[in-house]
């Protein structure tokens, strides 16, 4: 934190950990610098700095009361966080409409999706095609009862963090996105669908009504995305690198195993009820992987503590925030005691 403020001299910061916070404060002093701390503190520094554009890249639930705060206080929300759409997407988009603020996604998924459709009306639209490299373990032949955090964590494609990462072994990370595109692009459920593209050189595509498909394709860079969010509706000539064609000579596709990766198929269960199940959902998966990364389960345990809390859950088909809120606070301690 010390030497980012000093490399790119913000007038604010947030550290949530309030004990980190004080240590953070004790250690260091910046002229001119205003220190917020806690979750409150995050959502009270997106309020108190007017700005043009919030990106907000933070992993998890956490991400859902800032994704509002941005909302409510500017004109540009670039949202990496998918849990924020997959907990609350119904609120997110009535706030999103009523402070008349643009939502541009930055995962490479939904990036794709949105530069494949550019501005294109959902009438037109038969199918979406969510693409995803498979992670490390899809063309795993059995022993996952056996997988390790390390094994689980080694991402063929993306450099990520823990939890992204195992989320992608699970393919949970893929069902997450398929209800966060239900709800960036209006669409149906039923007209998404999921291949496995381990080149990852197509992040994805949309099928139109007369038979075309549109794809967007490129290196797998996350500036790429990251740039376009902040460029829209400009595009700079600043590409790391680029495709060469030569050397790719083939693409593969495959349809997801819903047998082998329990979470997907529970994922797309949960999408097509809607209501309080996908932020249950997340957050027994949340508490789940936690305790994959920290050894205390398998990681086929993995989607059985989800699944166990999903049906433990009474649903609420039109939740309001204080609902989902509550939800996640009963979904993870519901998980934690099955874990324990």
């Amino acid at each position: 934190m010390a030497e980012q403020i000093k490399r790119f001299k913000p007038k604010a910061v947030c550290i949530v950990d309030e004990g980190r916070a004080k240590r953070f404060l004790l250690e260091n002093s910046f002229k001119d610098l205003k220190v917020y701390k806690g979750d409150e503190g995050l959502c009270d520094m997106i309020r108190d700095y007017p700005v043009d554009l919030v990106v907000n890249a933070i992993s998890g639930g956490s991400g859902l009361l800032p994704t509002l705060a941005a909302l409510r206080s500017t004109k540009i929300l670039a949202l990496a966080n998918k849990e924020s759409l997959v907990m609350a997407g119904g609120i997110i988009l009535k706030e999103a409409k009523r402070f008349n603020a643009k939502l541009i996604p930055i995962d490479s998924e939904h990036s794709a999706i949105f530069q494949c459709l550019n501005g294109r009306e959902n009438s037109t639209i038969k199918k979406i095609y969510l693409t995803g490299s498979g992670g490390p373990l899809f063309f795993k032949k059995g022993g996952f009862e056996r997988v390790t955090p390390k094994e689980a964590i080694n991402h063929p494609k993306w450099r990520m963090g823990k939890k992204v990462s195992v989320d992608s072994a699970t393919l949970m990370n893929k069902g997450l996105e398929l209800i966060e595109a239900k709800w960036l692009f209006d669409i149906d459920i039923k007209r998404i669908e999921v291949l496995i593209h381990p080149e990852a050189v197509v992040h994805s595509m949309i099928e139109l009504l007369d038979g075309s498909i549109i794809a967007q394709l490129g290196v797998c860079d996350m500036r790429l995305p990251i740039q376009y969010a902040l460029t829209y509706p400009d595009r700079l000539e600043a590409a790391p690198q680029f495709l060469d064609f030569k050397k790719i000579k083939r693409l593969h596709f495959y349809p997801p195993d819903f047998k082998k990766f329990p979470c997907l198929a529970l994922a797309f269960w949960v999408a097509e009820r809607g209501g309080t199940y996908p932020c249950v959902m997340n957050a027994a998966n949340e508490k789940a992987v936690d305790a994959f990364i920290k050894k205390n389960i398998r990681f086929t345990e993995i989607p059985v503590i989800i699944e166990k809390v999903v049906d433990a859950h009474k649903n609420i088909k039109n939740p309001s925030l204080e609902d989902i809120l509550e939800a996640d606070r009963w979904a993870r301690d519901k998980a934690v005691s099955l874990i324990c």
